[in-house]
């Protein structure tokens, strides 16, 4: 028998109340970047770092709540999905137990990961959230985060029904077609990206940490191409597939 999801509470004051009527719809993925849980807790409950999320998942698959979900937590920051920005007004955020890149970034272990996609699926199980709208901080604020990378298991949680991976497509082709930068900047607007004209390398590379892990390097090859293309199409078949929501604006 597989035993429940064990959930300790740890609160933190950083948090405040959601505006009137936001739905929670957004599922947000974040590594802690600090060397220890316990400086990333600890920074997590400070009254005067002003930042928060809903949940810290250590590396040995021990879950904390920090915040309940019906609260804001301060963890997406300047953020924008899909046409929709002040993303902690509508998210739930998740902190994975990871030194970073910046302090060694390393392979999420296997506990870890179990625990991830298990209290991802309990979150899914209580608030109507779209798998393409189970993100990365890096999607979401690609200017300035990397978090939780491109040693993240996406693919893994996708095949356990949490978010969307583009299952048995090739992403490995190194080929430059003319256009390219063009085309992918058209793709990832329309998954959600806000791209900037002058730098949409930046939100290409926040994709490749996500769906096109093998190489994260902002070029449009054609392997990024491809997997772009079909995420876009596992997102429409989404959208087709789902009741529009009341408030739900196109995108």
């Amino acid at each position: 028998m597989i035993a429940p999801l064990r959930i300790r509470d740890l609160a933190s004051p950083n948090h405040d109340a959601r505006p009137a009527g936001a739905p929670v719809d957004m599922l947000v993925l974040h590594y802690t970047g600090m060397r220890t849980a316990e400086e990333a807790i600890a920074r997590l409950r400070d009254p005067a770092a002003r930042v928060s999320a809903h949940y810290v998942v250590e590396e040995d698959g021990a879950v904390w709540r920090l915040v309940p979900e019906e609260r804001r937590a301060w963890h997406a920051g300047v953020s924008f999905w899909r046409g929709r920005e002040r993303l902690n007004d509508r998210s739930i955020g998740i902190e994975v137990v990871n030194p970073g890149h910046d302090w060694g970034y390393r392979p999420f272990p296997a506990l870890q990961m179990a625990a991830v996609c298990d209290l991802c699926l309990a979150i899914l199980g209580r608030h109507p959230i779209p798998a393409r709208n189970v993100v990365a901080h890096s999607d979401i604020a690609p200017e300035r985060k990397r978090d939780p990378g491109e040693l993240f298991d996406w693919e893994g949680l996708a095949a356990n029904g949490v978010g969307l991976w583009p299952a048995g497509v090739d992403g490995s082709d190194p080929a430059r077609p003319a256009g390219g930068m063009e085309r992918a900047a058209a793709l990832l607007a329309r998954i959600g990206y806000r791209v900037e004209p002058a730098r949409p390398e930046v939100a290409l590379a926040a994709f490749q940490r996500h769906w096109r892990q093998e190489r994260v390097d902002g070029a449009p090859d054609a392997g990024t191409l491809a997997r772009l293309e079909a995420v876009l199409a596992l997102c429409e078949g989404e959208a087709a597939r789902a009741p529009a929501r009341i408030g739900e604006g196109a995108g």
